[in-house]
């Protein structure tokens, strides 16, 4: 057993340091912000529009990132059409009740409206601080619970993943499904986002199998994950955990135990690619996972290295996309430019990772390629959407 997960914690280890950075934005548990009036500060396209981000630059560990997503926002504003962006930035230190007063400060100074913080904590403090002033909140956090009111979320959610591959699935005649989860925050919310879109993709949830978040409580899970997908007639195996928790002890033991992938489809809510020894495990073999458009990926990437000569955080394109959001709005003339209605419009904007939109509920949704590994090498299966109504969406 020991030599068998010696491989796995080594791999906990190298991608430690992307994922834990990556989680920041997925994992805080926060209150839901108040619901603001629905109104917002009226924009004259004519002149600069002042915009605040706000990022933990002075965290010792998140100032690489912070430093990442003002880069990412400074391109984005190179990339403006006719358009007169005041970007103002203002540093969280990554504590919540900082970054509620430098948002009440941004507000005061004249900010129309918010990019960041990155944490969800902190985006949560942010959107009660300002909601009387009708300023709204794009944040950088993907966590659904504080969504909502003025508070929008940009990062990826676990339900537009959990969509996007059950209804991948779903049309490849996979109709039954095992849900597999760490008996902690990250883990509930995954659960929760694969069981709404089984619901919506008319997928069975034939079971629900959680593990202690430890070595020996992964270990334990695997004969239970087995049973349960051959007692329940499952299909598919969907698992949540990220490559620096559980993702690669169970690819390795959960074939191991007779959970054959040539026989139940796995697939996971992480990307399998990083890092590519995670390539290499059985269990990843012919797996589905989610990845962003491509060639808006690798356009963004090309354009950020040769500005910084330097790649961009994962999270980078974020503030790419929120700086491309407003600056779309705004270049509509429109005076509400930057309320929830005009945020949420159903046609959505073109980012640093392809097409996404924001939704009323404080969410969003974003264009994704359902991707496999084949011979250890990443195939796209099915593309990312190049706009909304496509077969991806």
């Amino acid at each position: 057993m020991l030599a068998v997960l010696s491989t796995p914690r080594k791999l906990l280890r190298k991608a430690a340091a992307l994922v834990v950075l990556m989680g920041l934005a997925a994992c805080d548990p926060a209150i839901t912000a108040g619901t603001g009036p629905g109104g917002s500060p009226r924009v004259n396209a004519s002149s600069p529009v002042p915009v605040a981000l706000l990022v933990p630059r002075s965290d010792s560990n998140a100032a690489s990132v912070a430093s990442s997503l003002e880069n990412a926002a400074r391109l984005a504003l190179a990339s403006l059409d006719g358009v007169q962006i005041d970007l103002r930035v203002y540093d969280t230190g990554g504590d919540a009740q900082r970054a509620a007063v430098q948002a009440e400060t941004a507000v005061a100074e004249g900010a129309q409206i918010i990019l960041g913080p990155l944490f969800g904590e902190a985006a949560n403090a942010v959107g009660v601080a300002v909601a009387n002033n009708n300023v709204n909140v794009l944040s950088f956090s993907n966590n659904p619970s504080i969504a909502g009111g003025n508070v929008f979320v940009l990062g990826t959610t676990f339900r537009n993943t959990a969509d996007r591959l059950l209804r991948y699935t779903s049309r490849q005649g996979q109709t039954s499904v095992v849900i597999v989860h760490p008996r902690n925050v990250e883990g509930e919310f995954g659960k929760s986002a694969i069981q709404a879109a089984a619901s919506q993709n008319g997928v069975r949830v034939a079971g629900v199998e959680s593990f202690a978040f430890s070595q020996e409580g992964v270990a334990d899970a695997v004969p239970r994950i087995r049973d349960s997908v051959d007692s329940n007639g499952a299909d598919s195996l969907f698992i949540t955990s990220n490559a620096a928790g559980a993702l690669p002890i169970l690819l390795q033991l959960l074939p191991e135990s007779g959970v054959d992938p040539d026989r139940t489809q796995y697939m996971g809510l992480a990307r399998w690619d990083v890092p590519s020894q995670l390539m290499s495990m059985p269990g990843a073999q012919g797996g589905y996972f989610t990845l962003p458009d491509s060639a808006a990926k690798n356009a963004f990437d090309t354009r950020y290295r040769a500005r910084y000569d330097a790649d961009p955080h994962p999270l980078a394109g974020l503030a790419f996309d929120g700086i491309a959001a407003i600056g779309a709005l705004v270049k509509q003339g429109r005076p509400d430019a930057l309320s929830a209605r005009a945020l949420t419009q159903n046609s959505g904007f073109q980012g640093a990772n392809g097409v996404f939109r924001i939704r009323p509920d404080g969410t969003n949704e974003r264009a994704l390629a359902v991707a496999t590994v084949r011979n250890n090498q990443v195939t796209i299966l099915d593309p990312a959407p190049s706009g909304f109504g496509g077969a991806g969406f």
